[in-house]
């Protein structure tokens, strides 16, 4: 057999959880087609000697619906893995919207999601009414990794019922136009239904998002579209009564996931943690499929942290006394801050000051035990700014200003949404129900960097802490994600499958340190994050990356739900 791509002398990991083995992977037509000992020549070779050879990387919780229409490549998921990336979750979408109308959709994730409405302005050529349309729109783009989308419950309120959407309950007209739209979007591909309960889900203008404003029936209405066709997965953003610790509002808020995942029958999923919620919410997950239900948890490898940076954003820019420095250029910040005076008055400030009520990944009031001072991409292995102060016998705030001096204000510190110890993770990423994927690669771009979870999760929790090993993991990263969306045509490494490889070492595999870049469309500012030790990641069976440089290559697809060949 003549082979377009064989990589040689490598381990493979192939997906399941069984032990590496040694073996030649042959590619012909983008999939795999020879995994064993191949001896001819073929138009193109790997040498993947010392490395490892493992399914591409899937992530099941994305929002690079906007993204993907000025950046190609699909960074920084790319530079971490990725092949396979699925959007349009917690209700934001970009469809359905005319571009009459596209307002109200920015409206709905430009906070919520950290997304620059400038950025989206200039850099989406707004061509689609529908889902339908949308998804055209994408299959017709060039792209480096393959996509698959959601529809978003606050766009697909805000298409039918108009401003109406952020303030009123919808009337039972509105519901039955929600649902044939919705019908459409299935039949036209999208793999799921999303929405948002979260109280932490604003809109620019401080108002609850569109999907908020729904009642459950309404939302159950919906779901019901997903259940009648026999498709799709049903992503939602809980409520704040998930995290409750009174048990009462917290049972009656899961007896409706319950009741609902029971009557539909359609799979559904959201985010847990190792919180007093989210250890009630896994034993919630048991019980539903105990009793024949789908329902799945998106777990994360490190737990969400905001990056903050005199370059970027810190969380004392809410506070008055900070808002006139702040609002300087940078050398003349750095003049300031060398005032005892202004210092002093500064530093007051943080610890005295007004933060309001963050949302989301906005920056919140720094607590320096938990806040680290970031210099090493794995999280955990930083210090905290408590005890890097205690150290130099000097206030927290006083460091933290200290320290941006030292490195021309690029010092990086990261704190935890939510503080826990990071070993208290292992039970929640192992639990079988839960899959280990929540990136949210394509949001808050200027605050996280959560597109390295699968690096981190190879590099920290494989090798540093030996909590996993290379096969566990890489069945987190592959298989886990392949089954719960039914992308059955990836995440192993079997000859017939597609052709989504990656190529690494296990020695040096992580992320690198994020910097910030002005490269979004209008010289909007994000946060980008490499990463090291992939030799090479293919999409489609063509090389998208190699020792960390994309070959120029555009192999990805558009992933279509299984309704999609029908009208």
């Amino acid at each position: 057999m003549q082979h377009d791509l064989v990589i040689r002398n490598g381990m493979v990991v192939d997906g399941t959880g069984l032990p590496p083995y040694r073996a030649d992977v042959g590619v012909v037509d983008g999939r795999i087609a020879t995994i064993g000992r191949i001896r001819d020549k073929a138009g193109e070779e790997i040498d993947a000697e010392g490395h490892v050879v493992t399914p591409g990387f899937i992530d099941g919780h994305t929002h690079m619906d906007a993204q993907i229409f000025w950046d190609h490549l699909g960074t920084c998921s790319a530079w971490h893995g990725t092949t396979t990336a699925v959007m349009g979750h917690c209700g934001f979408t970009l469809a359905p919207a005319s571009s009459e109308k596209r307002e109200l959709v920015v409206r709905n994730l430009e906070r919520a999601e950290d997304i620059s409405p400038a950025a989206m302005a200039a850099g989406i050529d707004w061509t689609w009414t529908t889902f339908r349309e949308y998804l055209d729109a994408i299959d017709g783009l060039p792209k480096g990794i393959n996509y698959a989308s959601n529809i978003g419950h606050s766009a697909l309120r805000t298409y039918v019922m108009g401003e109406r959407a952020f303030d009123e309950p919808s009337t039972d007209a509105d519901i039955a136009a929600m649902q044939v739209e919705l019908r459409d979007a299935l039949h036209a591909g999208a793999v799921g239904f999303t929405t948002s309960r979260s109280d932490q889900h604003e809109t620019s203008d401080n108002r609850p998002v569109a999907s908020r404003i729904a009642s459950w029936d309404e939302v159950c209405r919906l779901v019901s579209v997903l259940g009648d066709l026999g498709t799709g997965i049903f992503q939602l953003t809980a409520e704040p009564a998930g995290q409750s610790r009174d048990p009462e509002i917290r049972n009656e808020y899961f007896n409706r996931l319950r009741a609902l995942a029971l009557s539909s029958g359609v799979p559904m999923t959201f985010g847990v943690s190792p919180s007093v919620g989210g250890r009630a919410a896994m034993e919630l997950i048991d019980e539903v499929c105990a009793d024949g239900g789908r329902m799945f948890g998106l777990s994360h490898s490190r737990g969400i942290s905001v990056i903050t940076s005199f370059r970027t954003r810190l969380a004392f820019d809410v506070l008055s006394e900070w808002k006139e420095l702040r609002a300087l250029p940078l050398d003349e910040q750095k003049h300031l801050l060398r005032d005892d005076a202004v210092r002093a008055r500064l530093i007051h400030a943080a610890h005295n000051g007004n933060y309001g009520n963050p949302i989301g990944a906005e920056a919140r009031k720094p607590d320096y035990n938990w806040m680290r001072v970031f210099d090493n991409p794995l999280v955990p292995l930083n210090p905290t700014v408590a005890e890097v102060a205690a150290q130099r016998g000097v206030d927290p705030a006083e460091l933290i200003i200290d320290l941006a001096l030292e490195t021309n204000m690029e010092q990086f510190f990261v704190q935890p949404v939510m503080t826990m110890a990071t070993d208290e993770l292992i039970p929640v990423m192992r639990h079988p129900r839960s899959v280990m994927t929540f990136s949210d690669s394509g949001a808050h771009v200027s605050q996280i960097a959560d597109f390295s979870i699968q690096t981190h999760l190879l590099a920290y929790w494989v090798r540093e802490r030996q909590e996993f090993t290379i096969e566990e993991a890489v069945r987190m990263l592959t298989l886990a994600p392949s089954a719960a969306w039914g992308f059955h045509d990836r995440g192993l490494l079997r000859e017939g499958l597609r052709a989504d490889i990656n190529v690494f070492d296990t020695a040096t595999i992580g992320p690198d340190m994020p910097t910030v870049e002005n490269d979004l469309p209008g010289g909007a500012r994000r946060l980008v994050q490499k990463a090291s030790g992939f030799k090479a990641t293919l999409v489609n069976g063509q090389v998208l990356v190699r020792d960390g440089v994309h070959t120029g290559a555009y192999p990805g697809q558009l992933l279509r739900g299984s309704l999609a060949s029908s009208r």
